[in-house]
């Protein structure tokens, strides 16, 4: 069992798919494992440290992925890149499936079984599994590190000889995994501290952490959960009565760090233009959700923008990528914890089991063809029949 671990193709990508301590891990399930020179450096991993830990570095990509069973990487990989392969081979990576239907076609040309590790379901068992956690978790972090980069005054409240500093006032829009840490870090940090969400249970949540709760608590509210835990899309007389509250609320704050993600959807807008135009100078908007559009108007995916009246919003990408090491190490864990779902301890061999509900909820491809009914082609009745059941 050969499983290779590429070097990211693109520059914003500074993580990798295994730490030295995976590598030992796989090599203990049987694997040989192969490692693109480079791969981790970005990462704080060089390649002394994976040969260290028993891995064989090769010249590129191209020379790791020859003959794997398995690929792993952090982004979805071209398909181009897994030449060599072996036949059937398993890829897992963030597959960004959403909206790239061609490229997951491509990938199932190459018969490759390509895994996306976003789509792992929230079930206990999987916990350790959770991509999308462990990350959001870091960007939740990072996002108030880089609004006190930002904001040129202290966050905490000082009384000194010289007068006293008031508190920053912190405003996280969405109670998720990310502005959970988002609260928690803000408030270690001397933050007063207010956030909202549009589902009921994050209301306890966020109490517990310290921060008041705003939300428009009505009935529509109540039912705002899916059975999944992600919010539900809401109506846009919701919307109309949260932006007005919020708006009200956003103009008293120093920073709002927006995280706002439905899965497959454009980010919703939580933050008009006339709501930054009323924010004091100086004040700061993180939008954690710029790749999918940005819930703040005005936000531009990578860029730090200052308005005319002096807010900055900041869109940076990738933003668990600012912190890649420990990034790259919680992912890295995320991965094996699935890979040894796939491999049998007993004969240290790939052994899929393909009804297994971990392995149907992240499989995209298998067999040459798209399978994941989320986003395989939908089956067209021929127009013969349509024409002839309609006579």
């Amino acid at each position: 069992m050969r499983i290779a671990i590429v070097k990211e193709s693109s520059a914003s990508e500074p993580r990798v798919a295994a730490s030295a301590d995976t590598v030992k891990r796989y090599i203990g399930l049987g694997a040989t494992v192969v490692v693109a020179s480079g791969a981790g450096v970005a990462s704080g991993i060089g390649d002394a440290d994976y040969e260290g830990a028993g891995a064989t570095i090769v010249a590129d990509n191209a020379a790791a992925v020859s003959g794997a069973d398995i690929v792993l990487g952090v982004r979805r990989p071209e398909a181009s890149a897994l030449k060599g392969i072996n036949p059937g081979a398993l890829v897992i990576a963030i597959a960004d499936p959403h909206g790239h239907e061609a490229a997951l076609a491509e990938i199932a040309g190459t018969g490759a079984s390509l895994f996306a590790m976003e789509l792992m379901p929230r079930i206990t068992r999987a916990q350790v599994m959770d991509v999308l956690s462990s990350q959001a978790n870091l960007a939740g972090y990072r996002a108030v590190i880089d609004a006190s980069a930002e904001f040129g005054r202290a966050f905490p409240m000082m009384m000194t000889a010289a007068g006293t500093v008031p508190a920053a006032r912190v405003f996280i829009m969405g109670a998720g995994v990310a502005g959970l840490q988002a609260i928690a870090t803000a408030r270690r940090l001397g933050a007063v501290v207010s956030a909202t969400d549009v589902r009921p249970a994050a209301k306890e949540q966020v109490e517990s952490l310290g921060a008041k709760f705003i939300a428009v608590e009505d009935e529509e509210f109540k039912q705002a959960e899916t059975a999944g835990g992600y919010a539900k899309a809401m109506s846009a007389e919701y919307q109309a009565k949260q932006a007005a509250l919020t708006a009200a609320h956003i103009a008293k704050q120093d920073i709002v760090i927006t995280t706002a993600l439905i899965p497959g959807r454009p980010a919703p807008k939580l933050v008009a233009a006339d709501t930054v135009a009323a924010m004091k100078p100086g004040s700061i908007l993180i939008d954690l959700a710029v790749e999918r559009g940005g819930n703040v108007e005005g936000a531009v995916a990578g860029e730090v923008v200052t308005t005319a009246n002096g807010v900055k919003i900041v869109g940076h990408l990738n933003v668990p990528g600012r912190l890649a090491a420990t990034a790259s190490q919680l992912y890295a864990k995320n991965l094996y914890a699935f890979v040894e779902t796939l491999v049998d301890k007993g004969t240290k061999a790939l052994a899929v089991k393909w009804d297994d509900e971990l392995v149907k909820a992240t499989l995209l491809t298998k067999d040459g063809a798209v399978v994941h009914p989320g986003f395989k082609p939908a089956d067209v009745a021929p127009a013969a029949a349509t024409d002839a059941s309609a006579a």
